[in-house]
């Protein structure tokens, strides 16, 4: 088996993985005020943070390029490829998944799956990393993706925001809980449900509270086995390691990692946003 893996630009990758000659990721632009850009190609997370804090508009995301994917699915059997494996964004918060589905059957002799994630960010990135791993050890095709769908059912990310409005305006959130919660200063942690969808978990009164609200969710959640949980931040490097070490002190594990919350994603969570992702090593 040779496995060719695509995953968009919405996933944090570390710079081993994006080493990788068997990773295909395709970008999903970001337009700030009539310009393009994409992350790691001609824009930075912190130029990102930036440029959205001097605009007047929310900055638009488009989907990845189904094009692109056709250009690449078509290269891959040339290249001795017999597998491939497209890890995306949530289908809960893009329509990319529902429309590429019936690219899984148009290229003769390769193999294609397509599984939704229900995630981004770092779990998405993680996953990625995962496969590789599993490919090492010698798993099959069939192998990878039932640890796969181990790992897609036990991931989640639990958020909290610091401006509801942004996801408002992105489509991501209903605008009656955006208003709930910006009158009242209620600080409502969100959270990718079993279908990927971004929905409110629980209302708190405050940051601090919600904070601390965080680090119970998640020692609750992970106390049945290993899990790869982070810290991952909208430009808030401070806060983000203020609720590292609440989580150590907690004793829910010794390894947390802090990631970015990047442009994609940055749009519509906006910055000073903090989420903590949790996912099991299989």
């Amino acid at each position: 088996m040779k496995l060719a893996v695509i995953t968009d630009s919405s996933a944090f990758l570390q710079a081993e993985t994006l080493r990788k000659e068997d990773l295909f990721v395709l970008d999903i632009p970001v337009n700030i005020d009539g310009q393009e850009y994409v992350e790691g190609v001609n824009l930075t997370a912190q130029e990102f943070y930036e440029k959205m804090a001097r605009s007047s508009e929310l900055p638009k995301t488009s989907q990845p390029s189904i094009a692109k994917l056709d250009e690449i699915l078509s290269s891959l059997k040339g290249q001795g490829y017999t597998h491939a494996l497209g890890l995306f964004l949530s289908s809960g918060i893009s329509g990319f998944y529902q429309n590429i589905q019936y690219m899984k059957d148009e290229f003769e002799g390769l193999t294609i799956a397509f599984p939704d994630t229900r995630i981004t960010s770092a779990p998405l990135g993680f996953m990625v990393e995962s496969v590789f791993q599993w490919v090492e050890q010698g798993e099959d095709f069939n192998s990878i993706l039932e640890k796969l769908d181990i790992q897609i059912t036990k991931t989640s990310a639990f958020i909290m925001v610091d401006d509801l409005d942004h996801l408002v305006k992105g489509g991501r959130l209903s605008n009656g809980a955006a208003i709930l919660g910006n009158l009242l200063s209620i600080k409502p942690i969100l959270y990718f449900n079993d279908q990927g969808v971004i929905e409110v978990y629980e209302k708190v009164r405050t940051e601090k509270k919600a904070t601390k609200r965080l680090v119970e969710i998640i020692k609750e959640l992970t106390k049945d086995g290993d899990y790869r949980i982070t810290v991952i931040h909208g430009n808030a490097p401070e806060k983000a390691e203020e609720l590292r070490q609440q989580l150590l002190e907690s004793g829910v594990t010794s390894n947390i990692e802090i990631a970015t919350i990047g442009s994609v994603i940055g749009t519509h969570l906006g910055e000073g946003s903090i989420a903590l992702s949790y996912t099991p090593i299989v």
